[in-house]
């Protein structure tokens, strides 16, 4: 069983929570993921590591409530217990040997974008991080974004924080504007990635793209993650989470990604269900 040490709400559909995991926090490296279970009897979700203390032997992740398993994960306060929580998976970021990179995050995908750019920038990389959200209301990680970068451009579709456009419009005035990166790193929604990666290519700029598909064992075993880079089947959980992101083809995995939304949807709504009939 681990503990939950911390939980604090980020926005109304994004929560932080630390988790004493001291074995898991002795090993994981930015860019890795966890794969967990909140009972015995639930579903294994992959979330990737936020933040990690080898001292203090916790792990940070950042979840959005969009299906029945982070349904029931928020509903569980400091001080409670999740049945497992199995890590670190996956590959890390490599970090070593840049000298200037831009690290691209859209929406809950900046919580996956944080310990990649903090890594970065504690190596001594020049770091540009762009990070986009639909409003001001759903803004994270902003004062944590200005400490483990050179620059921070906050990007909203309204113009609500920081600058009005996208993540695409601020990475391509700075690549116009004559700065010229060793490397671009862009986490978060799909069709985000898709077109960050697409705006690189076209300047050929070297683009590595976190993917988060749909997961079940963590192993390589079940195929669910697999996706298709440079015309090869790869499996995100073993062979990423990262890949070379002018190779993806985004469409198929948008495509996969959206099959069960229905179904992940309904089930949201159930397990929204039954806690309010234990409330009543």
């Amino acid at each position: 069983m681990y503990k939950i040490l911390k939980k604090q709400c980020l926005n109304p559909f994004v929560t932080l929570m630390e988790i004493e995991a001291p074995l898991v926090a002795k090993k994981a490296k930015p860019g890795q993921f966890i794969i967990l279970r909140t009972d015995s009897d639930g579903e294994r979700i992959p979330l990737t590591i936020s933040d990690y203390d080898a001292n203090k032997g916790s792990v940070t992740i950042i979840f959005q409530v969009v299906g029945s398993t982070t349904e029931k994960l928020n509903h569980k306060s400091e001080g409670d217990y999740i049945s497992d929580f199995v890590g670190p998976l996956g590959n890390a970021t490599n970090t070593s040997g840049k000298k200037k990179v831009a690290v691209v995050g859209g929406g809950v995908g900046c919580a996956i974008a944080y310990p990649v750019a903090k890594k970065f920038f504690e190596e001594g990389t020049e770091v540009h991080a762009i990070v986009g959200f639909r409003n001001k209301d759903l803004v994270i990680l902003e004062e944590e974004f200005k400490n483990a970068s050179t620059k921070l451009f906050v990007m909203t579709d309204d113009g609500s924080s920081g600058k009005k456009g996208l993540v695409t419009d601020a990475l391509k005035e700075l690549i116009e504007s004559g700065e010229e990166y060793d490397e671009v790193i862009t986490i978060g929604p799909l069709v985000m990635m898709k077109f960050v990666c697409a705006l690189t290519k076209e300047y050929g700029i070297k683009t590595v793209a976190s993917m988060n598909p749909i997961m079940i064992d963590g192993t390589g075993m079940c195929g669910g993650c697999r996706l298709t880079v440079g015309g090869k089947t790869k499996f995100a959980c073993v062979d990423g989470p990262e890949f070379d992101g002018h190779e993806i083809d985004f469409d198929e995995a948008i495509s996969r990604l959206s099959m069960y939304k229905d179904f992940e949807r309904h089930k949201h709504e159930e397990t929204c269900n039954l806690f309010a009939k234990e409330v009543q």
